[in-house]
């Protein structure tokens, strides 16, 4: 078999969130080098309603279906999204599943790995109206295909692409060999700290709360906005003027450790309230001052830091469990 090269042909971010927004979805599979597809529509039932597959690209047989929102105009829940995977597989063995809700303010892709002697396992991918398209964008960047690879991509190129596409552990590791780089100059940003070890120590803490809060924000727990950091790095910023001393870090984010996640809601006064808005306390310890806050309280790292890390979590998923939440407070 003549192995497929790849081009690293690409859609430009800016006309990848542009067709996403517009919900454009044959458009999008149409520019990342996709073949119309010419079937039919096929009403299929699960959880006891009907649901409408359209397929609306294909690719050496690789189909990928739109499927229809619930009767109350939603995505289906997961439990639903699972057995219409399963009669998605009866209309196209390899396929790619994707959902809207009647809104079209959301999108979750779906995507089941099949491998011979195993059991089959689903990725998911949810994406909001109104945030930031690029992690998906990079996802599917290993499932563009070029005019002059044309004749050579065959059915397992497409399937591996999706594959590299959507597997959790390939991402995940990546995650973690950037980490390593992105903590060291995390580190060298800090102040107010003698030693390398402090640093090193201390962005390590930080590091480890930042990422837990991206993980609730996703979840709509802070304010019930999932881009809380960056929008309030932006408003600390207008507010403080740029390049204010003791801007982000001490305006904000250390109070929102201490005094917001770290502090019962009944003990925060109105005025913090006000800068913080609605987030929840978390009796865990991981957001009381720390031993070197204490001893060191002129610590301060720069906005920049900030800037470039919430660049790096930006480019993952955050969420610790695709099924939706059964009732609406748990973390």
């Amino acid at each position: 078999m003549t192995k497929t090269k790849k081009t690293g042909k690409q859609i430009a971010p800016d006309r990848f969130q542009k067709l996403l927004a517009a919900f454009k979805l044959e458009l999008l599979f149409n520019e990342l080098g996709w073949d119309h597809a010419n079937r039919s529509p096929k009403d299929i039932q699960a959880g006891g309603e009907t649901f409408r597959l359209r397929s609306i690209a294909q690719k050496r047989g690789v189909f990928v279906f739109l499927c229809s929102h619930d009767k109350e105009g939603r995505i289906p829940a997961r439990p639903v999204q699972l057995k219409i995977e399963k009669e998605a597989e009866r209309i196209a063995h390899e396929h790619l599943l994707i959902f809207a809700d009647a809104e079209q303010t959301t999108l979750t892709w779906l995507w089941s790995s099949r491998a011979p002697g195993q059991p089959v396992v689903t990725r998911t991918h949810t994406w909001h109206k109104g945030t930031s398209g690029e992690s998906l964008r990079q996802k599917l960047e290993a499932i563009v295909w070029s005019l002059e690879d044309e004749e050579a991509i065959t059915l397992t190129d497409v399937i591996t692409g999706l594959k590299k596409a959507f597997d959790r552990e390939r991402i995940s590791k990546s995650f973690y060999t950037r980490f390593k780089s992105e903590h060291e100059a995390f580190s060298d940003f800090i102040e107010g700290l003698a030693k390398a070890t402090d640093k090193t120590w201390y962005a390590s803490l930080m590091l480890n709360r930042l990422m837990f809060v991206y993980f609730i924000q996703r979840k709509g727990f802070l304010d019930g906005n999932i881009n809380y950091l960056a929008d309030r790095l932006q408003r600390v910023r207008a507010e403080t003027g740029e390049g204010h001393f003791h801007s982000f870090y001490r305006v904000f984010l250390r109070r929102m450790f201490h005094e917001g996640l770290g502090t019962p809601k009944d003990q925060r006064s109105a005025e913090f309230n006000e800068l913080i808005g609605d987030i929840p306390y978390l009796n865990g310890g991981l957001f009381d001052p720390h031993e070197l806050e204490e001893a060191n309280p002129g610590i301060d790292i720069p906005d920049k830091a900030f800037e470039r890390l919430f660049e790096f979590f930006d480019a993952y998923d955050w969420h610790l469990d695709d099924r939706p939440l059964s009732s609406g407070n748990e973390i």
